[in-house]
């Protein structure tokens, strides 16, 4: 996807200075925390002649205060001079959200006597007009700073097609479906290593369950018909526009039989060609990726 102009926004702690620093790399020149009525002015000059930027990323957010209010109408003038202007808005569920700022120990730009979780709420309604115009919403709940910077160099990297991009999720019903996932598959039919004494400390990382869940023939009928259906839907989504797609599977606890299938399925499509990025939600109680 290569846009010449990006402008850039979303929740604190989503993801947007993580984004900057994939797009200098990719070659945009990025600009942070940018006044909306400053944004045309920007523009001008970026896209005049002698200027020597083939590509910008501007970032507004709730930094900026009261300019937000002439947001409206400073991105509409961008899009009405670029038809290729793209708007990305990052997110993120409220809980991602409070574990980063916990991390941080940063005040949150939108600053409430009550706390982060209420600053959080504010900043949301604060951003819901910026949200709706959005060309690309990108939920960065189950990315680390080192898969989103993957996702954004592959899709805005300069290929003259963007890619599909697939994510792969594994996780535990116990601990509920993860957010904005387009496809969930539940394996709780698939027998449970879980008991097992020998394979209950592992998960399905580990060359003995996943040895253990491949070896099931409900494992193999149900990879079959799953690729047959993956065969036929990819290219369906690919062709629609669709950019990235999050695929889950779920087990009981999210450890053992659906760490292995996401796992034995990123195998599959990556022997057919496709980018992929798999997400272990609650192994180890963590989000963090493993490749």
């Amino acid at each position: 996807m290569n846009n010449r102009i990006l402008v850039i926004s979303g929740m604190s702690g989503a993801g947007k200075s993580s984004a900057l620093r994939a797009f200098e790399d990719i070659g945009y020149y990025c600009v942070d925390n940018l006044p909306p009525p400053l944004m045309n002015t920007f523009v001008d000059l970026a896209v005049g002649a002698g200027s020597g930027l083939e590509q910008i990323a501007l970032a507004v957010d709730a930094r900026t205060g009261g300019f937000l209010g002439d947001f409206d109408a400073a991105w509409r003038a961008v899009r009405e001079r670029d038809r290729t202007a793209r708007l990305l808005f990052f997110d993120a569920d409220e809980l991602t959200l409070i574990n980063r700022f916990s991390e941080t120990r940063r005040p949150h730009p939108v600053a409430s006597r009550h706390g982060v979780s209420e600053s959080i709420a504010a900043e949301r309604e604060l951003l819901a007009p910026i949200r709706a115009l959005a060309d690309v919403v990108i939920d960065t709940s189950e990315y680390n700073v080192r898969t989103l910077r993957e996702f954004l160099l592959r899709h805005f990297g300069g290929a003259e097609e963007p890619a599909l991009s697939i994510t792969l999720t594994s996780f535990g019903f116990r601990r509920g479906v993860p957010p904005n996932v387009d496809l969930v598959f539940d394996i709780r039919f698939l027998p449970n290593p879980y008991y097992d004494q020998e394979l209950r400390p592992q998960s399905g990382l580990d060359a003995p369950v996943r040895q253990f869940v491949e070896s099931q023939a409900e494992t193999r009928q149900f990879l079959e018909h799953l690729e047959s259906m993956l065969t036929f839907l990819l290219p369906e989504y690919a062709a629609e526009g669709k950019t990235y797609l999050t695929v889950a599977f779920g087990c009981t606890g999210g450890r053992h039989r659906s760490v292995a299938m996401a796992c034995m399925v990123d195998e599959l499509l990556t022997a057919r060609g496709y980018s992929t990025t798999v997400v272990h939600t609650d192994l180890s109680g963590s989000r963090e990726a493993h490749r």
